[in-house]
């Protein structure tokens, strides 16, 4: 928010405007908002300056063909500025926007659900790790995602709270195709957001092997919390002994 004073403006129109309009899509199969709070800021990583300052992380899945939900979901938001139906954007930035692709999912077997239905089932929160991968480092690349999906993924699937995983890749770049993506690894949880990276911040997954340590470079780390409905007060002013007496 570049604008601090208007957070419950941008959540009344996310709620009541915004996310229904996308949903109704029929390429858009679900959608989801979480917020980094200040105690979840304070329990982070953020080593990227462009990400530091993200308050917010929205999601949608789409459905096959995807090129063809994306584009309706893109003439969707082209159609609402025209109506004049963003508001936000005069005191909002996205520094990641992106098209991200299903790697691999887990359920945990407490969770006693599909892994189709993981996204639907309602959770506390989510803990987040955004990553840029060198995808030129191919036999590095595989040998990483290995270590993830058969060490840390096992790791999180155990501990208590946790729903699922899903990890994600962007699309690599038309004009460097063994460039850079970014990684984004979502943890489900049950558990309270910020109690969950306490726990995991005194009792850390195993890191990857020294040789990979180049690999993958955190961009975000740490923990947001889904988002209530008319429950936006995580950035107002705290009220001071003046302001009761007035």
């Amino acid at each position: 928010m570049t604008d601090p004073a208007r957070h419950r403006d941008y959540n009344a129109w996310h709620q009541l405007d915004h996310r229904p309009e996308n949903l109704a899509l029929p390429g858009v199969v679900h959608g989801d908002r979480w917020v980094r709070t200040p105690a979840c800021e304070r329990l982070g990583s953020y080593p990227d300056p462009a990400l530091a300052g993200s308050q917010y992380m929205a999601m949608y899945w789409f459905a096959e063909p995807a090129a063809d939900s994306v584009a309706e979901w893109t003439d969707l938001g082209d159609r609402a500025i025209h109506q004049g139906r963003r508001p936000e954007l005069a005191w909002t930035e996205r520094p990641m926007t992106r098209m991200f692709r299903p790697v691999q999912g887990h359920v945990a077997p407490r969770a006693l659900v599909t892994l189709a239905a993981l996204p639907f089932r309602p959770h506390r929160g989510v803990y987040v790790e955004v990553s840029r991968v060198e995808t030129s480092q191919r036999p590095d690349v595989a040998d990483l995602s290995r270590f993830e999906h058969e060490t840390q993924v096992p790791d999180l699937l155990a501990r208590d709270g946790v729903a699922g995983v899903w990890t994600f890749r962007s699309a690599p770049s038309r004009s460097r195709p063994d460039g850079p993506v970014v990684r984004i690894r979502l943890t489900y949880l049950e558990a309270d957001p910020v109690e969950f990276a306490r726990a995991l911040a005194a009792d850390p997954p195993a890191a990857p092997p020294t040789a990979l340590a180049g690999t993958a470079t955190p961009l975000f780390t740490g923990p947001l919390a889904t988002i209530t409905p008319w429950e936006w007060d995580w950035f107002d002013e705290p009220v001071t002994a003046t302001d009761r007496v007035a």
